[in-house]
This record gives structure tokens, C-alpha cells and sequence, in this order.
């Protein structure tokens, strides 16, 4: 049986597309499972299909590219969170339809992606991403790309998992003990803006404290928090492999208070 974590690494980011766009029935699919779409914060999210010739839009690191889909919510409390959870669950539907996609943040003309969306004053739209069927080869541009941000390499396991606090490394082994590697690495190879991995998360029993450790180096945006919807991200990948697992887990915000540094921030706990 193929498992989230098993789709999850089957997945890569797509910058270069056979410019063949994407089919009515495909499209059709998308659609429907949109309208299913929710998170765990109950924020809904409105969802934009844009094309590219139509709406006059483009990104410098793509090629190919005939579809957009953006998305955008209203700004309050969560709202990037439940961006990246829900924003990730079509993205990873439109991977098993066989699309290619990646998370575009910054390296787009911005104003024209918000125009086309008409995002209002009292809505944010932190990412986009193009729709297509990937191409047999890669830009050279895209190449680059990827070996700038090192896109096939991820922060070491015991580095971003801890058992019960920050002060005890969570091995390998023991995440396949306790039934949670699958899980745990489904986290760990999750896409996030310039692969900055910012999650880190606690194991408590049959708890896991997510958090998100700032990046001082990291250019984000005044109204939006863009770790906090790679935070999303890794919440979506790891329920997805519990509940494949046979779990039941719950998002709870109950913070555990455990001792922090100044650059981390407690954002949520997942029981099951």
C-alpha cells in the first residue's frame, strides 16, 4: 500500500513544464477536490485558477508554465498556518494527478499575481504555484536553482526532532520503535520557502509539539509570517502519515512550556 510518505518522496519541486498546459478533466478533478479542502484551524481559503497568457503573468524561474493556482484568506490569527496546510493538500492531489508544482513566495511580479486574484486590502496571498505536466528535462535555469538552494539535500534528522525536549536529539531508531519515523520524515522532506526547514518538533508520548524556528537571515513579508506557512506544511505531512497509519490525530494549541531560545516559537501540538 503506497503511503503519504511514500507520495510525499516521490514529489519535487517543477520549474520547467511541457507547455502542453493542463487537461478540462484534470482541471475538473482539481476543482472538486478544492471544494472538499479544509484545515484543522477551520480558516477557509479561497482558491484561484489563473491562466498565465490571460492574466499576463509569468515568474523568472519557471518555463512552460500555461496555469496558476493561487490562494488567499482572510488575515488574522493562524491564517498562515492554515495557508500552508491547505494550500500543500492541493498541491500534493494535483502530484497524484500527475502535475508538477512548486511553491512560489518572492520570485514573482506580485502586484500583477494579487491583481489577477483581486486580493483585497484585508486579505493575504503569500504563495502561487504553476500547474503543468513536467517536463522531460530541466532549464538550465532551474538547475541552478536548485543546486543554489540545495534542494535535494534536508537537515538531519536528529536536528529537527527531539524527545520529550530540546535538550535530547530524537535517533532514527527510536522514531521506528515508537511507530513515528514515517511520519517524522514526512516532515522532514516537506518543501519550505529556500529550504529553510524552520519546523522543529517535540515528541512527547503520543504528543508531538510543533515549532518554528526563525531564520534571522530570512527576508519574509510585513503582513505574513512565510515560515509560519511552511509550519503549515509540515502540520499536513505529518497528520496525513498518521492518519495512513491508522492514527486519529487531533491539532490542539496547548502550549507545553518547555524551555526555549529566543528564536523559537511554540505553534501547535498534534495528539493521537
Amino acid at each position: 500500500m503506497t503511503t503519504f510518505y511514500d507520495m510525499a518522496k516521490s514529489r519535487r519541486s517543477v520549474r520547467t513544464f511541457d507547455g502542453k498546459g493542463v487537461s478540462p478533466e484534470i482541471m475538473d478533478d482539481l476543482r472538486s477536490f478544492i471544494d472538499k479542502t479544509s484545515n484543522p484551524y477551520n480558516i477557509e481559503l479561497t482558491f484561484e485558477i489563473l491562466d498565465a497568457k490571460e492574466n499576463k503573468l509569468s515568474s523568472p524561474v519557471l518555463a512552460g508554465e500555461k496555469v496558476y493556482i493561487a490562494a488567499k484568506v482572510q488575515k488574522q490569527e493562524h491564517a498562515e498556518e492554515a495557508y500552508g496546510y491547505s494550500f500543500e493538500a492541493v498541491l500534493m492531489h494535483a502530484h497524484e494527478l500527475g502535475l508538477g508544482t512548486v511553491w512560489i513566495g518572492g520570485t514573482m511580479p506580485r502586484d500583477k499575481f494579487e491583481a489577477a486574484a483581486k486580493v483585497s486590502d484585508n486579505e493575504i496571498m503569500p504563495c502561487v504555484s504553476p500547474l503543468g505536466v513536467t517536463a522531460d528535462k530541466m532549464s538550465i535555469k532551474e538547475g541552478l536553482m536548485r543546486k543554489g538552494v540545495k534542494a535535494d539535500t534536508r537537515i538531519d534528522f536528529d536536528k529537527l526532532f527531539y524527545d520529550g525536549d530540546f535538550n535530547n536529539p530524537l535517533n532514527e531508531d527510536v522514531a521506528r520503535v515508537r511507530s513515528l519515523w514515517e511520519a517524522l520524515e514526512a516532515v522532514r522532506i516537506a518543501p519550505s520557502a529556500v529550504n529553510k526547514q524552520p519546523w522543529r518538533v517535540v515528541i512527547d508520548g503520543n504528543s508531538a509539539h510543533f515549532y518554528e524556528k526563525k531564520d534571522k537571515s530570512f527576508v519574509g513579508h510585513g503582513d505574513y509570517d512565510l515560515q509560519k506557512v511552511d509550519i503549515g506544511i509540515a502540520l499536513y505531512h505529518f497528520e496525513q502519515e498518521l492518519l495512513c497509519e491508522g492514527k486519529k490525530p487531533k491539532l490542539e494549541i496547548t502550549d507545553p512550556k518547555l524551555e526555549i531560545s529566543d528564536n523559537m516559537e511554540y505553534i501547535a501540538t498534534y495528539r493521537w
